[in-house]
């Protein structure tokens, strides 16, 4: 079975997250972009789910996985707990919605926490999350990630090494890797050598063509930490126009026949330029998947 096409309003995150949007008004236009499928961020349900839901079958539309960020490194242990009744939550939300996939991830890279705290807050966090997950009939997926649009520092486990190590140490069919490959080149690294160390734990992606804003840096990135939110020097771009290379990551997916979800993460200069994503990846399934 070949993967399937879904769309996340990452072009929208701000204006959802606050209410400024209307969600169901944005569940109407995405019915008219060609995806399969359409991704959610726990933050946009100022509805409930229910109203969620009657708009999807109205408009003949499938969830296709939760995009939900824990944020598993706070230093505070009774913190760490709040964190996890709230994947607890997300993964409540998953089976209302009829999803199987739920992104999880490491937290914050919190100043004067070492490595050895970082990871080891994760792995505790991640592992007492997945007793409840298994029980429900969902699967974590862990993304390597720059940055929640509501944190003040970035991911605890951007780093490669870091990414793996922790990865390394969980092990159930109810856990896998959710890649990114634009968030790989901000990290510093190879995003299709990365995809090959992880391709067999791959269950799902986010597709994106994200770059460097004229004139930034990846110093400038560092600089920017510390600060409210996403930083101004990352633009998102239509998939398949940047820096990523499609035909690598797909002959990749192809080879250990991965059938999850992809999911658009761009639409940041309107819905076309979500739509043109949308049938760039059709484009590079066809190609890729012609034989199944």
């Amino acid at each position: 079975m070949p993967p399937r096409i879904s769309v996340f309003p990452k072009c929208y995150f701000d204006e959802l997250y606050s209410g400024r949007m209307d969600y169901l008004a944005w569940l109407g236009d995405a019915a008219t972009l060609g995806a399969e499928g359409v991704e959610h961020y726990d933050g946009f349900f100022k509805h409930g789910v229910e109203p969620v839901l009657r708009v999807l079958k109205e408009t003949g539309q499938v969830s296709s996985m939760l995009c939900f960020s824990p944020d598993f490194t706070q230093p505070d242990a009774v913190e760490r707990d709040r964190q996890i009744v709230r994947q607890r939550a997300a993964i409540d939300l998953c089976v209302a919605l009829g999803i199987r996939h739920c992104r999880t991830l490491s937290g914050q890279r919190f100043p004067g926490m070492t490595r050895k705290e970082g990871i080891d807050r994760t792995v505790e966090c991640i592992r007492r999350s997945l007793d409840y997950a298994e029980k429900r009939n969902v699967i974590l997926c862990m993304e390597n990630h720059y940055k929640d649009g509501t944190w003040l520092y970035p991911e605890f486990a951007q780093p490669e090494d870091i990414f793996l190590e922790i990865i390394g140490q969980i092990n159930s069919p109810y856990f896998g890797v959710q890649f990114d490959p634009s968030n790989a080149t901000v990290g510093g690294f190879d995003p299709v050598a990365f995809l090959e160390k992880v391709k067999t734990r791959v269950v799902t992606m986010h597709a994106s063509d994200r770059s460097l804003a004229a004139g930034a840096t990846l110093d400038d990135l560092r600089q920017a930490e510390g600060t409210a939110g996403y930083t101004s020097k990352l633009i998102h771009g239509e998939t398949g126009k940047g820096l990523n290379d499609y035909d690598a990551i797909f002959r990749i997916l192809r080879s250990v026949n991965f059938s999850g979800w992809i999911s658009v993460e761009d639409g940041m200069n309107g819905l076309d330029e979500l739509r043109r994503s949308v049938d760039f990846l059709k484009q590079k399934r066809t190609q890729y998947y012609r034989s199944t």
